[in-house]
């Protein structure tokens, strides 16, 4: 039987069995399965990515299953892509239809994401590759990632990937995982992520936490930025979690000493100290001695004069000296005064000793023309 009747068997769509024989640099040449008929494999028809040499794709030994898609003469022309191809959809779909996760190569990085041979090409979006931003995609290529399929149109070839789906769901499954063994008065450490206007959010292991705003100091705080900063390692106690709607409330507050830790020792009775007038109520001050740590100056403890309201001697902001009159840090509470630093503005009338000739006078006497003028 000659060749050209041999290749007579052999019809467009046909699929053989061949060797690799030779790799040149465009072309691949291969014995058919029967033995007596040759062919060749164009650098085209080797992948679904583009590749600049045929050694890129097989080697000389290797056994294929190719597609005919032209009868020559001299030989075949096959196509090792399309048998690819239709191998990958198949199982492109039960992935799709799955939602299976699974391991690729990254073969090449191109403009605007990364391209993934599956048999047939896959593309993956700057956007879906991870869940933060990344500037520079070069050392990701012959890098081994988790993808999901994310769109598939097998008439249109085009299969689009999500590795930052699997991340996403990763942490997903992570996230319930803490939920269920953290429990309200737990002290962790974590980061800071980040900083809002109402607080801070702090991963504690995968799963991100609000400190309020509120819970960030003892002292009051105007803004986040004040007490914390992005990438900080803070200890917090956890005070609530809700698992039903993934939300953990922290403190950094709680796991800090209060102010009036150690006040009876900071401030003991009869000590002196400088303090700024917080608040101005009907029955007195509260002065701020220490950040966190008020005491109160009765009204009956600013001044020896008698006065109506603490006004007409303190203002808000005033830096004051006070004496400590009593100390309870179990209660916190702080009794001061400011009366008992000043000195009494009153007149004290001492014996007197009458001139010798105003002896056997009354009072009355010596004083009475001087009455008399001023009637």
């Amino acid at each position: 039987m000659t060749e050209e009747m041999n290749q007579v068997k052999y019809q467009v769509g046909d699929q053989v069995k061949a060797v690799v024989t030779k790799v040149e640099e465009k072309q691949v040449l291969v014995n058919v399965e029967d033995g007596q008929t040759q062919g060749i494999i164009p650098i085209s028809e080797l992948s679904s990515l583009h590749i600049e040499k045929a050694s890129d794709a097989v080697s000389v030994g290797d056994k294929l299953e190719l597609e005919v898609t032209k009868v020559e003469e001299e030989a075949l022309i096959l196509s090792k892509r399309k048998v690819d191809a239709l191998k990958a959809w198949d199982d492109l779909e039960k992935k799709f239809e799955s939602g299976e996760v699974f391991e690729a190569e990254v073969k090449d990085v191109v403009k605007g994401g990364l391209v993934v041979d599956l048999g047939v090409r896959g593309f993956v979006p700057a956007s879906l590759v991870e869940d933060y931003f990344v500037e520079d995609f070069t050392d990701y290529k012959n890098k081994t990632l988790t993808f999901k399929i994310v769109e598939l149109e097998k008439e249109k070839n085009r299969l689009i990937l999500s590795h930052r789906a699997v991340v996403q769901e990763e942490k997903a499954k992570q996230k319930l995982t803490i939920l269920d063994t953290i429990h309200s008065g737990q002290v962790l450490e974590g980061t800071v992520q980040r900083i809002t206007n109402f607080g801070a959010f702090v991963d504690i292991g995968g799963v991100d936490g609000l400190v309020h705003i509120s819970q960030l100091s003892h002292q009051h705080v105007d803004k986040a930025t004040d007490v914390v900063t992005e990438g900080d390692k803070v200890q917090v106690k956890v005070l609530s979690v809700d698992r039903d709607n993934e939300r953990i409330s922290l403190s950094i507050k709680e796991t800090l000493p209060g102010p009036w830790n150690g006040v009876a020792e900071k401030a003991p009775k009869d000590s002196i100290h400088s303090g700024v007038v917080k608040r101005l109520v009907s029955f007195g001050a509260f002065v701020e001695i220490f950040p966190g740590v008020e005491g109160l100056v009765h009204i009956s403890q600013i001044s020896f004069k008698h006065i109506a309201t603490p006004q007409e001697v303190l203002k808000e902001g005033q830096t004051v000296q006070v004496k400590v009159l009593d100390v309870n840090e179990a209660e916190q509470r702080l009794s001061l005064s400011i009366k008992e630093l000043e000195t009494p503005k009153t007149q004290t009338i001492s014996d007197y000793e009458l001139p010798e000739e105003s002896k056997g006078f009354q009072l009355g006497e010596m004083i009475g023309d001087q009455l008399k003028k001023l009637k």
